[in-house]
């Protein structure tokens, strides 16, 4: 490793060389991977920093670490040493060959030394591969490969080995650590998501409908504007149930979630808030004509159990048919009913409070 602008060792190399003039050990590097490893960060940046330290303990004419991302196919380069642009990019490509050295060490999980190869313009190279290996509940995980490469001639001794072996024990930990806060930040988007959501259709469940409902009054109240609150009810859904079974029922009910997501405009709050009752909270005063879009697009759907699906629907408007969240509900519940009792797939409007 050498400096860009002076052609002189750098003060790394110096460190690897005893006062005696004689190469020290190269484990002495070890303190600078754990140091990258334990100090945290970006994990390209970490395994850099892992890289770094192989680099300065054997003093390798190229290296790069790959892993291998769940998201994507075969491996990824995070890390290098000593290529260009083009060289980067060809190696690259060259990995996506099952045959290529560092494909091979991370499927095989075998280290290979001293793998002799040639290169494009025809010069001798010597290469070092090992796997990136964690061992979870007993069993071997890999999870890429890391190597380092030398001109010709070049013979790892014991030492060199060992550190290496090291380095690449290093490397495996910061990638596995990665993927173990990312697994946690995902389970705990997931549990966030799951406290707000209803399982079965992915809407909004009562407690975070009812929240919404409070800051949509509170706001409207402020700006002296209007919100509309409609309670939709699937018509016969017990029979449907009875008929075609849970399964039926659960299939009615992701359906009708479905067209209420997508009838809605951004601005507004769809969820399900009991067996087959869904709610709409609504800024302004549209309700009544997302309620019957709603209506449209349920009555289009396809039957379930042989039994057509429809839903009925009660519409209140804040603050001319209540003032606050429990008189707006009660009076959908009212605008419901009335509903119900005109026939499947109506909509009526709520009862205004009397004085």
């Amino acid at each position: 490793m050498y400096d860009a602008a002076s052609d002189e060792p750098t003060s790394v190399q110096e460190s690897l060389v005893s006062t005696d003039g004689q190469p020290s050990d190269p484990r002495t590097s070890l303190p600078g991977a754990i140091g990258a490893v334990a100090g945290g960060g970006e994990l390209e940046t970490v395994l850099d920093g892992v890289l770094a330290a192989g680099v300065a303990a054997l003093s390798p004419a190229m290296g790069a670490i790959f892993i291998s991302d769940p998201d994507r196919p075969g491996l990824q380069l995070v890390a290098s040493h000593g290529m260009d642009d083009g060289a980067i990019t060809r190696l690259a490509g060259e990995v996506a060959d099952p045959a290529h050295p560092f494909s091979a060490a991370a499927t095989s999980r075998v280290a290979t030394f001293d793998r002799e190869a040639t290169m494009p313009d025809g010069s001798a190279f010597v290469g070092a591969y090992l796997p990136l290996i964690v061992s979870s509940r007993g069993v071997d995980v890999p999870l890429g490969s890391i190597g380092l490469g030398w001109p010709a001639p070049r013979i790892l001794d014991d030492a060199e080995r060992e550190t290496l072996t090291a380095i690449a024990a290093l490397a495996a930990v910061a990638v596995d650590r990665a993927r173990l806060a990312s697994t946690a930040t995902e389970r705990s988007e997931w549990f966030e998501r799951m406290a707000h959501t209803d399982p079965l259709t992915g809407l909004a469940n009562e407690r975070t409908v009812g929240r919404i409902l409070e800051l949509e009054l509170a706001r409207a109240g402020r700006q002296g504007s209007e919100v509309s609150f409609a309670m939709f009810d699937v018509d016969d859904f017990q029979a449907t149930n009875r008929d075609g079974g849970n399964e039926a029922g659960d299939d009615v009910l992701r359906r009708v979630a479905a067209v209420l997501a997508e009838s809605v405009r951004l601005v507004d709050t769809v969820g399900r808030i009991g067996g087959d009752e869904f709610v709409l909270v609504a800024p302004g005063s549209a309700g009544m004509t997302v309620a019957r879009r709603v209506l449209d697009g349920i009555a289009a759907l396809p039957a379930v159990a042989g039994r057509p699906i429809t839903v009925s629907a009660g519409v209140a408007r804040f603050p001319i048919d209540g003032t606050d969240a429990e008189s707006l509900i009660s009076a959908a519940k009212d605008g419901l009913a009335s509903a119900r009792a005109e026939g499947r797939g109506t909509v009526a409007s709520g009862i205004a409070p009397a004085g």
